[in-house]
């Protein structure tokens, strides 16, 4: 009997099949049977079960002899299921990596219960992966089983069979089965949970569902017409049950949203079928309305529709609705030219009036918060040039991180316009707007954000898949406002002087950013890992990738879950995805996996970690001044230096070891050879070639130089000579940390010199 019977009805998804089934087949829980039901599908559904079938013994391919739709087919399903638990999928549905052995543990744990509701993501046919919010209901926190009295928002959810696993005994002994129709998951999903004596949660998303173009069709006929008879069919199931009378209320509103969507709905209904769709269900409203229960004061306009049918007013108010949205676009479109030109406008008058000396302006990213290294040069003007008053020009949401001394500037307001115009400093890692007059006695200094590994500038031209809509003629326009760039190192200046040429002086100081390196205390260490919740006596890895422009979506092939899984406890990985990702590295649930993506400061993260894993980042740069241990984790070293190039190759100049897989990641980490000897001495000569001015006074120099006119001072500090401060592994004793064994197969674990 195996644990889970994973059943899949096919009826024309054969594009989709085989990813389906393969997301089952490759789980790293394997206990399963998979039973493809195929539908009488005119496509080669059926030929794809039998082919997946014949190559692997838990899969059974079931042919019905006529299509029923999928309710009958998932009956079909179940009466040949012998697994303890049933595993719904459409056709189309993938399942997460580990997601069946992450509920394998959870059932356990929570002693066997009747249903376990999971989280899923929903992905659009455009490929991102967007998880769906069900905010607390997921938590696994209180009790391990409850019934559905004690979390009843769990009925509010989709009506879907894929985010729940039920057990079998219980489905057939409460004599659960699928009714026919497009809604066939309504007269399921409501019993099921209603009628359960025992639920559980997990809050980790373990299905894709896939949300297919044009699946619901416009003027998709009177397949939504269904939606009545399912829940006649979830109502009579509660009036045959006394006892389940106290959610007679609730599935009354679930009901009456449901409806409203089903009416609402761009492209649900013909338009000849709406007056008579909004009747029946006005018929439906007063079959199972229960009195003395009033409609939510945020529905009342629905219920009301619904229950007096009022056609011809709610036509009358959507007519209004898009007319005023008619009206509406022009007079916002008009509003803000008016706006913009006026911008412009008071902008000249700016430009005529006198340079302010004594005022400087700062951004980063175009627009979002304090930091990087204009944020180390924001900090270090007002220490040392303390005549000068600094603005900083963020978004508002960003305006929190700015410093209270500082000024806040939001972009593309009058004060904006007037700080770029009137100031004599003007310090950004990008390029300021485009529209920026650089006037003489401005001068314009160009931090940029990293020392550049992947090409860059006019190095892009011949790689379009990169560049994308670069414009290469504003961007040397940009570089020709530029007076100073800041450089960290010998490779970087000369990068930057062949990819953007410009006549700007080169100031060879390092990256303000990374001084705080060399000033943090151990106190500083132990005080941002505290802020960050990571465990006292755990090794804390940063793992930063970068963005790949190659892929359309950014989900990383490093399953974290896995390498923390074969690590043991002693480690947590501090995950901050690229601001380019759009979500974070694992999910919320992932046990010592903290994002931190959203944390403003990558130096405080930095500090924080006690060895970084990346794979093409510029950040490797950074860190390698802090001297703690690195690892490049490359396993699409082809592909990206197809689509993007790098200017030198890791194998030849590394800062760590290099693994090219996950096991040999876990690997490098398992044997300790991730802060071994041979690490520490690529370590040593990759800083002493990239983090020749990283000497804590960085900043220092470049405000000197640029505002003090001290163009000597001070001197750099030797890199054997600085002693910046430890990680909290190096602090302690350096005694093994885990006996986690090795790998099945024993890959070469680094690529060196």
């Amino acid at each position: 009997m195996p644990r889970f019977s994973v059943i899949v009805p096919a009826y024309q998804v054969q594009a989709y099949l085989p990813a389906c089934l393969e997301s089952v087949l490759s789980q790293s829980y394997d206990d399963l049977e998979l039973i493809v039901v195929d539908d009488r599908s005119p496509d080669a559904c059926g030929e794809i079960a039998d082919e997946f079938a014949a190559r692997d013994p838990r899969v059974r391919a079931v042919h019905r002899a006529r299509n029923e739709g999928l309710g009958p087919a998932r009956n079909t399903g179940i009466a040949e299921a012998t697994g303890d638990y049933l595993v719904f999928l459409d056709g189309d549905d993938t399942l997460a990596p580990h997601a069946l052995r992450s509920v394998a543990d959870r059932l356990k744990e929570t002693g066997e219960p009747d249903v376990l509701v999971h989280g899923h993501a929903l992905v659009p046919w455009s490929g991102e992966i967007v998880r769906a919010s069900a905010p607390g209901l997921l938590t696994e926190e209180g009790p391990a089983q409850f019934r559905l009295e004690d979390r009843p928002g769990l009925l509010r959810m989709p009506a879907a069979a894929w985010n729940k696993v039920c057990r079998r005994e219980f489905a057939e002994r409460e004599g659960f089965a699928f009714p026919p129709g497009r809604h066939t998951d309504l007269p399921w999903t409501c019993p099921v949970l209603m009628t359960a004596e025992s639920i559980t949660t997990l809050d980790r998303v373990c299905v894709h569902h896939r949300l297919r173009r044009r699946s619901v069709p416009a003027g998709a006929g009177r397949r939504d017409f269904d939606v009545f008879d399912q829940y006649d069919r979830v109502f009579a199931y509660v009036d045959t049950h006394p006892e389940l009378a106290q959610w007679r209320p609730v599935l009354f509103r679930r009901m009456v949203d449901d409806l409203w969507a089903v009416f609402s709905g761009r492209g649900r209904l013909p338009r000849d079928a709406r007056a008579e769709f909004l009747r029946r269900a006005r018929e439906l409203y007063r079959a199972h309305l229960t009195p003395g229960h009033p409609a939510p004061v945020g529905s009342r306009l629905r219920h009301t529709t619904i229950r007096l049918g009022l056609y011809r007013t709610q036509r009358t108010l959507e007519l209004a609705q898009l007319l005023g949205r008619r009206i509406a676009e022009p007079t916002v479109r008009l509003t803000k030219a008016l706006h913009a030109a006026a911008l412009r406008l008071h902008y000249r008058v700016q430009l005529r009036l006198p340079v302010r000396e004594d005022r400087a302006v700062f951004a980063v990213y175009g627009g979002r918060g304090h930091g990087c290294n204009p944020g180390a040069l924001e900090e270090a003007f007002r220490s040392l040039a303390p005549h000068i008053r600094t603005a900083w020009a963020a978004d508002p949401e960003h305006h929190r991180t700015i410093p209270t001394a500082t000024r806040r500037l939001t972009p593309d307001t009058a004060a904006y316009w007037t700080a770029l115009a009137r100031s004599k400093y003007l310090v950004n890692n990008t390029d300021f707007d485009r529209r920026l007059v650089k006037r003489p006695g401005q001068v314009l200094v160009q931090t940029q954000h990293g020392t550049p590994l992947k090409h860059m500038g006019l190095d892009l031209q011949e790689r379009p898949a990169a560049a994308g809509n670069l414009d290469f003629a504003a961007m040397l326009r940009g570089a020709d406002q530029w007076d100073y760039l800041v450089s960290p190192n010998r490779h970087a200046t000369l990068t930057w002087e062949r990819a953007l040429p410009g006549g700007y002086t080169v100031l060879p100081y390092g990256h303000p950013r990374n001084d705080v390196f060399q000033r943090a205390t151990s106190e500083d260490v132990r005080r941002l890992r505290e802020s960050l919740g990571v465990p006292e006596g755990t090794v804390a890895i940063l793992y930063a990738p970068t963005h790949r422009d190659y892929r359309r979506t950014q989900r990383t092939t490093l399953d974290l879950e896995r390498l923390l899984r074969r690590l043991g406890p002693r480690f947590v990985v501090l995950a901050r995805a690229h601001h380019r990702h759009g979500g974070p590295l694992a999910p919320a649930s992932t046990p010592r996996v903290i994002d931190v993506s959203d944390h403003p400061s990558v130096e405080s993260l930095c500090l924080a970690s006690d060895a970084l894993v990346t794979d093409y980042s510029s950040l490797m740069f950074d860190y390698a001044g802090l001297d703690r241990p690195i690892v490049i984790h490359a396993d699409d070293r082809e592909a990206y230096e197809a689509a993007r190039g790098t200017y030198f190759d890791l194998r030849s100049f590394a800062p760590g070891a290099i693994a090219r897989s996950e096991d040999e990641l876990i690997d490098i980490f398992a044997t300790g050879h991730w802060r071994g000897s041979r690490s520490t001495q690529l370590r040593s000569a990759f800083r002493e070639r990239f983090c020749p001015y990283d000497d804590g006074r960085a900043a220092e120099r470049v405000v000197r130089h640029v505002v003090l006119g001290e163009p000597e001072s001070p001197s750099v500090i030797p890199p054997a000579e600085r002693h910046p401060v430890p990680s909290a592994a190096a602090a302690s004793d350096r005694s093994p940390l885990t006996t986690v064994p090795r790998p099945a197969a024993e890959p070469t674990v680094t690529e060196t010199l």
